[in-house]
């Protein structure tokens, strides 16, 4: 507590003297802004560079991003082609304040906060909660909305949400792009973009892209194959439809890392592959569709409705390090399949009205889906002994799969309705509130034990903030802001017994921030916050032998950063996140005063582009984070690190570039993520990438 009143203090100078220097500028003398419009409309035609001005994915209304009240940190589509990002674990890397789980080599997996999920991950604002890796190809824009989210995502997003905004056809240009890669270690990347407008009310575009994967882990390779079609078609003056299909096929080695060692990674064995050549795999198979009407009734009345439908086909298979004790290893394993169908449909109304010196922005909006989803398990058997010699190649002995162990079929229907108000009070006041209600229908059934569970939650997410602009290009705000999570977690597989009788876990996010635009281009954004988590099952301290919603914990920190372009040669992305937290009591995570899992205290991130010429370019990066635990048992500690990364760009025309781009510039070993004590994922050694990329 000590450490965060400080960096309160410090967080209330640095607002206290950013609207000194702005008020060296009469009021009437201010600048336009790139972070002051007054509407937002996506038209498809991305904006370049690393500067963001658009926040309606926080409120679901025309909102500059520094009129929200909470942290938003993005990357652009330039910046990403700066850094040939292409896939979503590898450029939230570059978010302070989020830190990777390994997802057991299959599936994105985040902390945010010190809050784990695999689901709270949004395309467009709609729910994409499958387990995969997802591609970055047909995306302009990645953006983490940090702390409590329910009134604008829904359940869970309890330490933040990850949302994607999609590539949309462009109704005013026509062009093809396109770009090709390829590493030291032979991985590969082909990407495509061709737009056409077909009339002047309709366009398409395609975007697509062939990978193949590999690196320096022994055996390690893959493929990824994406397409998606889009349609931007407009159906009169103030009526827009937009239509989006994306399949993606991703196909890999499931590579589970290495095991701990004495309270720490096992050393000396980073290409060392603790699996199965012929047997670690993963594949998931996803076909998203979408239909987005948006329509403007004049007088300060729109609309907008969305329909998603989404189906996820997922199997992986693996055998997986349990320990070592550092002559031999033990081996665990199983296959898993999950089949998944997703329908969501959305719809919002936004009234906007003036009077005096009132603006207000009125949303309701309400929201449906229908989820199925499959799975079942079978485990690994070994004929002789499960444990092996540790060497640089590891020999599996021989194994069998059993039968089918588990098998359970979920139903989830939801029904979610919201209303939020933001109103501005003269030139300096803006209040920001909500409410959203959301009911969750539950039925699941293990279809071998035959066991079925059924629950109902209807839940009430609360959102406030209060918005304070000494001058136009600063705001101060404050916020508080509720979730849950129902206890059958964030997949909703399987609903037991005595998790049935429980309410929702529960989020609730306390911020103080600032948000201050020196510079037309530029966003300097900086919070302090307290994120508690309740409604944790315990074991009922009167009688051990019973389940109480008793347990919590709790996160706190700071965070700052600052994006866009510095000056016409330097465009930059810098942030910097402290973190602090715990188990406040035992509970189901651990035991009291236990830190949370894979909490660096500090993360640091900072990528530059400088411009020498209009030919050449360098860029420079740096990811730091100090050291954290791998899980709640405080066990295994993966170390601190720092990760240096850089890149060249020389322009050849206009219609064509070339870029290199080197990860791990320093060699340096590191361990950035895990799943649990002994998946522990080394990180890649010094990676070289060249790329050509053209437009036609």
């Amino acid at each position: 507590m000590r450490s965060l009143a400080t960096l309160a203090i410090l967080l209330s100078g640095t607002a206290l003297a950013a609207p000194a220097a702005a008020s060296t500028l009469a009021a009437d003398a201010q600048p336009e802004r790139d972070y002051l419009p007054t509407d937002i409309v996506v038209t498809g035609e991305r904006a370049d560079g690393y500067d963001n001005e658009d926040g309606s994915t926080a409120t679901k209304t025309p909102t500059p991003l520094i009129d929200v009240p909470q942290a938003v940190s993005f990357i652009t589509e330039d910046q990403l082609e700066d850094q040939s990002i292409r896939q979503l674990n590898d450029a939230l890397r570059y978010i302070p304040g989020v830190s990777m789980e390994s997802g057991e080599g299959h599936r994105d997996e985040v902390f945010i906060r010190g809050q784990e999920t695999t689901a709270d991950f949004y395309i467009d604002g709609l729910r994409d909660d499958a387990q995969y890796y997802r591609s970055l190809y047909n995306i302009e824009r990645v953006e983490v909305l940090k702390g409590a989210n329910a009134l604008i995502f829904g359940r869970g997003a309890g330490g933040g949400a990850i949302n994607r905004v999609a590539k949309r056809a462009d109704l005013s240009n026509a062009f093809v792009g396109g770009e090709a890669s390829v590493d030291n270690f032979g991985a590969f990347a082909l990407l495509a973009d061709v737009n056409q407008p077909v009339t002047d009310d309709l366009a398409l575009r395609l975007n697509a892209t062939y990978e193949e994967f590999n690196n320096d882990r022994d055996f390690y390779d893959g493929r990824f194959i994406g397409i998606s079609p889009t349609l931007t078609a407009a159906l009169g003056p103030d009526t827009t439809l937009i239509a989006s299909y994306t399949y993606d096929n991703d196909e890999r080695v499931t590579d589970r890392g290495v095991p701990s060692l004495d309270g720490g990674p096992l050393t000396g064995y980073d290409s060392t592959f603790f699996g199965d050549r012929d047997f670690n795999y993963s594949e998931a198979e996803v076909h998203i569709g979408r239909v987005r009407l948006e329509h403007d009734f004049n007088g300060g009345l729109s609309a907008n409705a969305s329909l998603q439908f989404a189906d996820y086909d997922k199997a992986y298979q693996n055998i997986v390090p349990g320990g070592t004790d550092g002559t031999t290893v033990s081996l665990g394993g199983y296959r898993d399949t999950t089949e998944r169908t997703n329908w969501i449909g959305q719809a919002n109304a936004i009234w906007e009205a003036e009077s005096g010196d009132l603006e207000s922005t009125f949303l309701f909006g309400v929201e449906a889906s229908s989820q199925d989803t499959q799975n079942a398990r079978q485990t690994v058997s070994f004929d002789t002994t499960n444990e092996t010699a540790l060497d640089d190649v590891i020999f599996v002995p021989a194994f069998s799969l059993n039968p089918t162990s588990r098998s359970r079929d979920s139903q989830l229907k939801t029904l979610s309705f919201y209303a939020q108000e933001q109103l501005q009070i003269g030139e300096y006041i803006e209040l920001v509130g909500g409410l959203r209600w959301d009911r969750f229908d539950l039925e699941t059934l293990d279809l071998i034990g035959g066991v079925a569970g059924d629950r109902v939650d209807e839940q009430f997410s609360p959102r406030a903030g209060l918005i304070v602009k000494p001058t136009p290009d600063l705001s101060i705000y404050a916020s508080y802001a509720e979730s849950f999570l129902p206890q059958a977690g964030d997949q909703f597989l399987v609903l037991s017994p005595d998790r049935s009788q429980f309410e929702p876990e529960k989020f609730t996010n306390y911020e103080i921030g600032a948000k201050w635009a020196p510079l037309d281009k530029v966003l300097v954004t900086a919070a302090i916050f307290r994120l508690e988590r309740t409604n944790i099952r315990a074991v009922d301290p009167t009688d051990t032998t019973l389940t109480v919603l008793a347990g919590e914990s709790r996160a706190e920190g700071f965070e700052i950063g600052a994006v866009g372009e510095v000056a016409d040669f330097w465009k930059a992305n810098l942030g910097y996140t402290y973190l602090d937290g715990e188990l406040l009591n035992d509970n189901a995570f651990g035991t009291a005063g236990q830190r949370l899992q894979q909490l660096p205290e500090h993360s640091i991130s900072a990528w530059n582009r400088f411009d020498l010429s209009e030919q050449l370019g360098f860029g420079l990066g740096v990811i730091h984070q100090s050291q954290q635990f791998a899980s709640f048992s405080n066990d295994v500690v993966l170390p601190s690190y720092w990760r240096v990364d850089a890149a060249a760009y020389y322009t050849v025309s206009e219609k064509l570039s070339l870029q290199l781009n080197i990860e791990n510039l320093l060699d340096e070993d590191y361990y950035p993520s895990a799943h649990g004590d002994n998946n522990i994922q080394p990180g890649d050694p010094f990676t070289a990438r060249i790329g050509v990329r053209f437009e036609i």
